[in-house]
């Protein structure tokens, strides 16, 4: 696989270029928990300073504390983390520093990273976490300036939204935190949700009552009334005319809403597409998305649109696993039950083939092999070919056993330069004829490339090589979607 052009060369060591650096633990532990070479699928991915030496090493160098935070702004904004339990304990670590220069880049980055409530929640709670073993408090008034600025720095109705999708999480409020920071609120709007937040609609209905309000008050004072009646309204047409005005959220609802197929069918229209393909199966079996249906049809066109997709960054393998999940007519230990409905799975289909991004859809040059029989054998697979074309192509050999070896020795054999070797398999490991570490080595001296091995276990918990100290070789065990991240960032030499 070739890396991209602007991939970042992580080379800090003259004498061995595949030395795994601090830098480098830094960003594996920010991307998955882990400053180690195995990256497992559905992980803990709540952390602690145990497992995060080189955080902490990198703190005390003398521009360290400014370095890793824009490390944690960036694998945050670009999407470089697969879990974000261990970039939130990182801030929070930072904001807690004896350095007063890393406290204060943690502070002035914490809206950038934290862009959702939960995220803040989460900074907030680790802080809490880390007081004890770090001897300091919390609520100073560098944390108390941020928090306020997180707040007053926001649009108004974007923040009337949040504060009411997302009331508390970790064991925090909104109106513990902004009880807790003295915020004082920047403009009409805030003044307005801050009072609505710790104070309760009641009293902002009787503060503004007789007031000459601002438009952008006028606003935010309508969407808050839309999500006040909604929680206690039980009639449907009420509460789906509310929905649509306002745009408001499956989060917003009570429960006994949620039992009405007409308040589906208007929380549907502008529900996030990531969403919606978590609820197909429950939509179906409650008969929300009925066959041939004027909503099932707006929905699938929603589903197929390209334009949709690449706006919600829907990434080809969730559209996989919502399709394996709907096909299979049944949720979680078996409830609900539903009959897939045809046209959803044909759009489902369109939906994959459109945003098929991965590996040979992505790479110009990709040799594709597969074991048989204690060899590999090329497997002529093209960007053209369906699901199931490739599938069928994939069983045409005998399947063998997985000797990690054998595709840097065929590599080797005939010719082929290689970036990335990428070892996808679900048995167990057989006993190698040469340890693939050592033909990486020598594949790389044979050759001259700078050639990485990346080994994934599908299902299976084990790993080929353990603490070999060498930047190039990572572990993935069991799959998700996680996995393609992680492989997509080691192959761009980020982690």
């Amino acid at each position: 696989m070739e890396p991209p052009a602007n991939s970042t060369n992580n080379h800090t060591s003259a004498e061995d270029p595949w030395e795994i650096t601090d830098k480098i633990r830094l960003r594996r532990f920010l991307c998955y928990g882990s400053e180690g070479d195995i990256f497992t699928a559905k992980g803990e991915s709540h952390v602690s300073v145990d497992n995060a030496e080189a955080l902490l090493s990198l703190l005390q160098e003398e521009e360290g504390g400014a370095e890793v935070v824009e490390e944690i702004r960036r694998f945050v904004q670009k999407g470089l983390a697969v879990r974000l339990g261990p970039t939130f304990f990182a801030l929070a670590l930072c904001s807690q520093h004896s350095k007063l220069n890393t406290r204060k880049a943690a502070f002035k980055a914490l809206k950038d990273i934290c862009s959702d409530p939960a995220h803040l929640f989460a900074v907030i709670q680790y802080k809490k976490e880390l007081r004890e073993r770090m001897e300091c408090g919390i609520w100073g008034r560098a944390l108390r300036k941020a928090v306020s600025d997180w707040y007053n720095k926001q649009d108004a109705m974007a923040l009337a939204a949040t504060v009411t999708r997302c009331r508390q999480r970790e064991g925090w409020s909104h109106k513990d935190l902004l009880r807790l920071s003295h915020t004082k609120p920047s403009t009409e709007a805030v003044a307005l949700i801050s009072k609505y937040v710790t104070k309760g609609w009641t009293e902002v209905q009787a503060y503004y009552a007789d007031k000459e309000n601002s438009d952008e008050v006028v606003k935010v004072l309508s969407y808050l009334e839309a999500v006040e009646k909604v929680k206690h309204s039980c009639d449907e047409t009420v509460v789906i005319n509310l929905i649509e005005e306002h745009k408001l959220e499956m989060e917003q609802l009570l429960t006994e809403n949620l039992k009405s197929k007409q308040v589906w069918r208007s929380l549907l229209k502008d529900m996030p597409l990531h969403s919606v393909l978590k609820i197909l199966g429950r939509m179906t079996a409650n008969k929300v998305l009925e066959p041939g249906s004027s909503t099932t049809q707006s929905l699938c066109e929603r589903i197929r649109d390209e334009a949709a997709l690449k706006k919600a960054k829907i990434h080809p393998f969730s559209i996989l696993l919502a399709t394996e999940n709907y096909k299979r007519g049944h949720g979680y230990m078996g409830k609900p039950k539903w009959e897939p409905n045809k046209s959803i799975l044909k759009a489902l289909e369109s939906a994959f083939y459109c945003s098929f991004m991965i590996f040979t859809r992505t790479e110009a040059d990709t040799h594709v092999l597969v074991f048989s029989e204690r060899a590999v054998v090329p497997c002529p697979l093209s960007p053209q070919m369906t699901l199931a074309e490739v599938t069928a192509e994939l069983v045409k050999n005998p399947s063998g056993n997985t000797d990690s070896s054998l595709p840097i020795t065929w590599a080797m054999e005939n010719g082929k330069g290689v970036d990335v070797f990428i070892i996808l398999t679900n048995n167990p490991l057989w006993t190698c004829t040469t340890s693939p570490v050592e033909s990486l080595k020598k594949y790389r001296q044979t050759t001259g490339a700078s050639s990485k091995l990346v080994f994934c276990g599908l299902t299976s918990y084990g790993h080929a090589f353990t603490d070999t100290g060498d930047r190039g070789l990572l572990n993935v065990s069991g799959f998700d979607l996680g996995a393609l991240t992680v492989i997509r960032n080691f192959s761009q030499d980020l982690i």
